[in-house]
Protein backbone atom coordinates (compact mmCIF):
# COMPACT_ATOMS: atom_id res chain seq x y z
CA UNK A 1 0.00 0.00 0.00
CA UNK A 2 1.15 3.48 -0.65
CA UNK A 3 1.74 5.73 2.44
CA UNK A 4 0.97 8.95 0.38
CA UNK A 5 -1.35 10.33 -2.36
CA UNK A 6 0.81 11.97 -4.75
CA UNK A 7 -0.04 14.91 -7.12
CA UNK A 8 2.73 17.15 -9.40
CA UNK A 9 1.56 20.65 -10.60
CA UNK A 10 3.14 22.84 -12.94
CA UNK A 11 2.53 25.25 -10.70
CA UNK A 12 5.02 28.00 -8.70
CA UNK A 13 4.72 27.04 -4.96
CA UNK A 14 2.64 30.04 -3.34
CA UNK A 15 0.17 29.62 -6.14
CA UNK A 16 0.06 25.55 -5.58
CA UNK A 17 -0.13 26.18 -1.86
CA UNK A 18 -3.65 28.43 -2.28
CA UNK A 19 -5.07 26.27 -4.10
CA UNK A 20 -4.37 23.17 -2.07
CA UNK A 21 -6.16 24.99 0.72
CA UNK A 22 -8.68 25.38 -1.58
CA UNK A 23 -9.46 22.09 -2.82
CA UNK A 24 -8.96 20.66 0.59
CA UNK A 25 -11.77 23.17 1.47
CA UNK A 26 -13.60 22.10 -1.26
CA UNK A 27 -14.12 18.60 0.13
CA UNK A 28 -14.58 19.57 3.88
CA UNK A 29 -11.61 19.93 5.08
CA UNK A 30 -10.07 23.01 7.29
CA UNK A 31 -6.28 23.86 7.78
CA UNK A 32 -6.12 23.11 11.42
CA UNK A 33 -1.83 23.19 11.63
CA UNK A 34 0.36 24.63 8.94
CA UNK A 35 3.94 24.17 9.47
CA UNK A 36 6.69 26.00 7.09
CA UNK A 37 9.48 23.71 7.11
CA UNK A 38 11.68 25.41 4.79
CA UNK A 39 11.12 28.22 7.52
CA UNK A 40 12.12 26.04 10.67
CA UNK A 41 14.62 24.06 8.95
CA UNK A 42 16.67 27.81 8.33
CA UNK A 43 16.01 29.22 11.78
CA UNK A 44 16.89 26.32 14.11
CA UNK A 45 19.45 24.42 11.86
CA UNK A 46 20.91 27.02 9.46
CA UNK A 47 20.14 24.85 7.23
CA UNK A 48 18.60 25.73 3.40
CA UNK A 49 15.63 23.58 2.12
CA UNK A 50 13.10 24.10 -0.85
CA UNK A 51 9.47 25.76 0.61
CA UNK A 52 7.93 23.32 2.09
CA UNK A 53 4.99 23.29 3.99
CA UNK A 54 3.00 20.69 6.02
CA UNK A 55 -1.22 21.24 6.62
CA UNK A 56 -2.63 19.77 8.80
CA UNK A 57 -6.03 19.33 7.22
CA UNK A 58 -9.19 18.10 9.48
CA UNK A 59 -12.99 17.91 8.29
CA UNK A 60 -14.97 17.88 11.57
CA UNK A 61 -17.45 15.01 10.80
CA UNK A 62 -14.79 12.77 10.11
CA UNK A 63 -12.71 13.32 12.87
CA UNK A 64 -15.65 13.18 14.84
CA UNK A 65 -16.42 9.25 13.49
CA UNK A 66 -13.00 8.19 13.41
CA UNK A 67 -13.16 9.00 17.11
CA UNK A 68 -16.20 7.28 17.92
CA UNK A 69 -14.42 4.36 16.80
CA UNK A 70 -11.11 4.15 18.45
CA UNK A 71 -10.15 7.50 20.70
CA UNK A 72 -6.62 7.09 20.38
CA UNK A 73 -7.14 7.74 16.57
CA UNK A 74 -6.14 11.07 17.47
CA UNK A 75 -2.80 9.90 17.43
CA UNK A 76 -2.81 9.68 13.82
CA UNK A 77 -4.81 12.60 12.93
CA UNK A 78 -5.24 15.11 11.35
CA UNK A 79 -4.87 14.40 7.91
CA UNK A 80 -1.12 15.52 6.98
CA UNK A 81 -1.10 17.15 3.46
CA UNK A 82 2.43 18.32 1.96
CA UNK A 83 3.30 21.16 -0.46
CA UNK A 84 6.82 21.20 -1.48
CA UNK A 85 8.64 23.10 -4.47
CA UNK A 86 9.95 20.61 -7.15
CA UNK A 87 12.06 22.30 -10.14
CA UNK A 88 9.82 24.72 -11.41
CA UNK A 89 6.70 22.60 -10.49
CA UNK A 90 5.26 21.55 -6.80
CA UNK A 91 4.30 17.97 -5.57
CA UNK A 92 1.15 17.99 -3.68
CA UNK A 93 1.40 14.62 -1.06
CA UNK A 94 -1.64 13.60 1.36
CA UNK A 95 -1.45 10.80 3.61
CA UNK A 96 -3.42 7.73 2.75
CA UNK A 97 -5.81 7.84 5.30
CA UNK A 98 -5.95 3.68 4.62
CA UNK A 99 -3.18 3.58 6.93
CA UNK A 100 -5.31 4.30 9.88
CA UNK A 101 -7.42 1.38 9.39
CA UNK A 102 -4.65 -0.74 8.82
CA UNK A 103 -2.69 0.18 12.02
CA UNK A 104 -5.22 0.24 14.59
CA UNK A 105 -6.59 -2.48 12.90
CA UNK A 106 -10.34 -1.32 13.79
CA UNK A 107 -13.02 -2.64 11.43
CA UNK A 108 -15.17 0.56 12.06
CA UNK A 109 -12.48 2.88 10.91
CA UNK A 110 -12.18 1.66 7.67
CA UNK A 111 -15.52 3.53 6.64
CA UNK A 112 -14.26 6.38 7.44
CA UNK A 113 -10.95 5.69 6.09
CA UNK A 114 -12.75 5.14 2.55
CA UNK A 115 -14.56 8.18 2.79
CA UNK A 116 -11.17 10.39 3.93
CA UNK A 117 -9.60 8.88 0.75
CA UNK A 118 -11.90 9.72 -1.51
CA UNK A 119 -12.24 13.32 -0.34
CA UNK A 120 -8.37 13.76 -0.25
CA UNK A 121 -8.04 12.40 -3.58
CA UNK A 122 -10.92 14.61 -5.21
CA UNK A 123 -8.71 17.68 -3.57
CA UNK A 124 -5.96 16.54 -5.37
CA UNK A 125 -7.36 15.53 -8.53
CA UNK A 126 -9.02 19.02 -8.58
CA UNK A 127 -6.08 20.68 -8.60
Amino acid sequence: MDYGITTRLDAPFAEAAGRVRDALKDQGFGVLTEIDVQATLKEKLGEDVEDYLILGACNPPLAHRALEADRQIGLLLPCNVVVRADGDGTIVEALNPQLMAEVTGVPALQPVADEAGRRLRNALESL
